[in-house]
C-alpha cells in the first residue's frame, strides 16, 4: 500500500487528506442528523398540548427552541402566535430556511470533494505520465515491462481520486434526501400547530371573510303595480 502511495507522487497527499475529511464529514452528519435529534418523537403533540393549556411562558419557549430543529421551528410559530396566520407562516418559513441551512452544514464541502477528487486524481496521473515520458526522452525506452509498470503506477492517482469521490457523492445525495424528508415532516408539524392555535381562545387568527348579504324575504317585497 505504501509503495502505491509513493508511486502516485505528491498528488496523493491532497487526495488522502480529502478522503480523511470526507470520512469525518460523513460521520459527523450521521451523528447530527439522527432522527431523534431532529424530530424528537411526540414533541409536536406536546407543544400542541402546551398551546391548548396556555403554557407558553418564555421559559417553555426557550427550552423548546434549544431542544431540536423541530423545536426551534415550533417555538418560532409560538413567538408570533398573536399575529394573523399568514404572518405566523412567514415566520415559520424564515426560521425554516435557517434550520435547513444549519442541517446542510458541511454538505457543500462534501460535494466539492466529490467533484474535485477525480480531477485531482487525473492531475496526478498526467503529472506521472509526463515525468515518465521525459525519462524515456532522456534514457530511451529500455525495458518494456518497466514502462508498463510506470504507466500502472501513474494511474494510481486516478483510481484513488475515484475511490474518494464516489462515496462522497453517494453520501452527499443521501444526506440531501434525508434532510428533504425531515423538512416535509417539520412542515406537517408546523401546520398542525397552526390549526391548534387557530382553535385556541385568545389567539388572533386570520379574520373571517364577511358573509354575503342575505336574500330579501319574498314576502316582504313591495307588491307589483297593477
Amino acid at each position: 500500500m505504501w509503495e502505491l502511495v509513493k508511486a502516485g507522487g505528491w498528488p496523493m497527499v491532497p487526495l488522502l487528506l480529502l478522503g480523511v475529511l470526507a470520512l469525518a464529514i460523513v460521520l459527523e452528519r450521521f451523528w447530527s442528523l439522527r432522527r431523534n435529534e431532529v424530530l424528537p418523537p411526540g414533541l409536536g403533540q406536546d407543544v400542541r398540548n402546551w398551546a391548548a393549556r396556555g403554557k407558553l411562558d418564555p421559559a417553555h419557549l426557550a427550552t423548546l427552541r434549544a431542544n431540536s430543529p423541530l423545536g426551534a421551528l415550533l417555538a418560532a410559530a409560538l413567538d408570533a402566535r398573536n399575529r394573523p396566520r399568514d404572518q405566523i407562516r412567514e415566520r415559520i418559513e424564515d426560521t425554516g430556511r435557517f434550520i435547513v441551512h444549519r442541517m446542510e452544514r458541511f454538505l457543500n464541502a462534501l460535494g466539492t470533494i466529490a467533484s474535485a477528487g477525480p480531477l485531482l486524481g487525473l492531475l496526478g496521473t498526467v503529472v506521472g505520465m509526463i515525468q515518465m515520458f521525459l525519462g524515456i526522452l532522456d534514457h530511451g525506452v529500455g525495458d518494456v515491462n518497466q514502462l508498463a509498470g510506470g504507466i500502472g503506477k501513474a494511474l494510481v492517482c486516478t483510481a484513488t481520486g475515484m475511490i474518494v469521490a464516489i462515496p462522497a457523492l453517494m453520501f452527499h445525495r443521501y444526506f440531501k434526501g434525508r434532510i428533504n424528508g425531515y423538512v416535509i415532516e417539520m412542515e406537517q408539524e408546523a401546520s398542525a400547530l397552526l390549526d391548534a392555535l387557530d382553535g385556541r381562545p385568545g389567539v388572533m387568527a386570520t379574520p373571517p371573510r364577511p358573509a354575503a348579504p342575505a336574500a330579501a324575504n319574498p314576502g316582504s317585497a313591495a307588491p307589483a303595480k297593477a
